[in-house]
This record gives C-alpha cells, structure tokens and sequence, in this order.
C-alpha cells in the first residue's frame, strides 16, 4: 500500500482509531482537536513534548448528533451539533473535564444527517458556519445552501452567500483576508460532470448558482434559472466528483517559501466515479488572486486502491501540517524532511 509525497516531504501517523476523522481545529497551547460525524465524538490529542507524536488523548464528548463542525476560539472550542453549537470554555485547562458545555446559538436547522456544515472564526471575530443543501440536487430555503456568520455573544447572524451546495472547507487568504470556499458538484450525472469548485468570496450576498448552475456553465436539467439571479462563476475548476473536503492557507514555515501562504485542498475521494480520482492533497498556487497550478503534495490512491481518504487540513503549531483521514480514523503529520534536519542539527 503505498502513500506518494512531494520530493523533500515525509509523513507519519499522529494519531489512530478516531472513527470516522473529519474536521480539525486546533488549540493555543497546540492541542489537536477532531470531530467525528458518524462516531458521534470529539477528541482531543496532545503532543506534550513536541516530538510530533501523540503523547495523550482525551474524548471531549461522545454520543453527540454529527459532531463534525468545529472550531476554536479565544480558548474556547465551539461544536455544532443538529440546531445548535456549543461552546466549551477555557477547553485546553479542562481536557480531562471539559464540563457542561454552553449553547451560545440554537437556529441552525436540524436534520443534519442530510445536511453537512463547516465553522471557522474569521478574521473579524464571527463565527462562520458552512450551511449545506440537504439534498443531492433541490431548491432549498435559508439557511440550507448558504454561508452564515454568527456573532457569538449576541447571537445575532447574517447570510454571506447562497447558492452553494455542500461546502466542508473555507478559510481566509493570508494576505488579504479574501474568503475562499471549496463546494462539491452535485452527483448522477456522468464520470467528468460537474466539475467541483474553488470560489472567492468579493462581495457579501453573491449567489454561486445552486441548484440552476454547476461550476461555470453547466445547466440543471430539473430547476430553471430565475431570470434576474446573478450568479458568480468559480474562481477555479477541480476535476469532477474529487471531493474536495478539505481548504486551508498554510500558516506555517517549515514548509520551502514558495508553499508560504499557499491553498492547500484535501481531495477526499470519488465514490460516484467508475474508476477513482482525487484521494490526494494538492497545492493550489495563488497568484494575483487566482489559481495558477495545481500540484500534488500527497497521494493515498495506489492504482485503484485509496490507502486514505483526506478530509481535513490545519497547520501545526511547528509548521507541519494535520491531515484528517475519514476512512480509517487517522491523523497524518505532513512535515518537510530538510527542516526537520536543520532543526535536529540546531538542538545538537
């Protein structure tokens, strides 16, 4: 079984058994947390040594409802959990005891089985959920198919986008806070259709064409456009049925500079596809505010075999890079092999 990485990257297991493995969120003092959607559990892993291997691991919560939005804030970790997100304070304190967590917003809609989410604070302090449809293709009503921001003190939201359809990944450009989000093309309609998507987020209140328009011009048979709906085509086009699950700006520098600020995308894998693409995490390289190459970093698919399904990416504390891994329950360490050298020959 074989996993391929970049010339100069090496990988290592961080951490196994965590159900299925989804979203990553992590903490001020380096703790790693990981939220399950099936499992139903929240997990916390600490690295107390800094050697880049789990040291210990604590179960936040369990038996929650599709636990797999969360993030982390002003030392708290905020979970969305069916119509609600709570919030447990001063969390990397408490990991043996997190206590009863607090409801600080209680107007997602329910039924989440069908309908998947993503959460990140913004550079402006709100809390932005990721709201998808509950559906393969269908006109939905607020606030399935949008982004949302959330201020969590007050409890007051606003809708940022619409028209998208399953969207488990944003963050902001390092270099000027512009919001990009990757959506997934709707399934059923061949190997090659619709592409998946990478949008930037220019003006608040743009609509990104689901259900009448997938990626840039391909029309929906069963809805008809409304005649005055202005639509923002993708920035960028990934292949068709990747699964792109995973987005995140490198924040980190151990990695070569010309990875510095850099879109990193977990493609998770194409289940409706007759031979499997994706399943690897790429590097999408921004330039003047848009997508110049794509290039692959790591590869989990040995011929027709995937060895992983990457779903979720953050920068770690010493510049390394988690990688989520929802097939089997894993966390990956991307590290880069030459500054790992230097660092061992500094401490010398």
């Amino acid at each position: 079984m074989m996993i391929t990485v970049s010339k100069g990257f090496g990988l290592t297991l961080y951490a196994s058994d965590l159900g299925d493995a989804k979203q990553l969120a992590v903490g001020d003092n380096g703790t790693l947390f990981v939220g399950s959607y099936r499992d139903g559990t929240i997990t916390a892993l600490v690295d107390a040594d800094s050697d880049g291997r789990v040291d210990k691991r604590y179960v936040i919560a369990k038996g929650l409802d599709y636990p797999e939005a969360i993030a982390f804030h002003n030392g708290a970790l905020y979970v969305a959990e069916e119509e609600r997100i709570l919030r447990f304070n001063q969390i990397e304190s408490r990991l043996r005891r997190p206590g009863r967590p607090k409801e600080v917003y209680d107007r997602l809609p329910g039924n989440s089985k069908k309908s998947r989410r993503a959460m990140q604070f913004g550079p402006d302090g709100l809390l932005y959920v990721a709201i998808g449809a509950p559906c393969n293709v269908c006109e939905t009503e607020a606030p399935y198919s949008s982004i949302i921001a959330i201020d969590v003190e007050t409890g007051d939201s606003e809708q940022i986008v619409s028209g998208v359809r399953k969207v488990l990944a944003f963050d902001w450009a390092i270099e000027d806070n512009q919001l990009w989000f990757a959506d997934l093309g709707r399934d059923w309609m061949g190997d090659n259709l619709p592409p998946d998507e990478i949008n930037k987020v220019e003006r608040k209140g743009s609509h990104f064409g689901f259900p009448y328009i997938h990626a840039t011009d391909v029309i929906e048979p069963a809805y008809d456009k409304p005649k005055n709906l202005k639509v923002v085509s993708p920035t960028y086009e990934l292949p068709a049925h990747v699964g792109a699950k995973g987005l995140h700006f490198y924040r980190g520098t151990q990695f070569p500079e010309r990875f510095h600020n850099q879109m990193f995308v977990a493609e998770n894998g194409s289940w409706n596809r007759s031979s499997k693409v994706g399943y690897q995490v790429v590097m999408l390289e921004i330039k003047d505010g848009q997508v110049a190459k794509r290039s692959t970093v790591v590869s989990f698919l040995d011929g027709e075999f995937p060895v992983a399904r990457p779903y979720a990416l953050v920068t770690a504390p010493d510049g390394a890079m988690y990688i989520s891994d929802d097939l089997k329950g894993n966390v990956y360490r991307l590290f880069y092999k030459e500054s790992a050298k230097n660092q061992s020959q500094d401490n010398d």
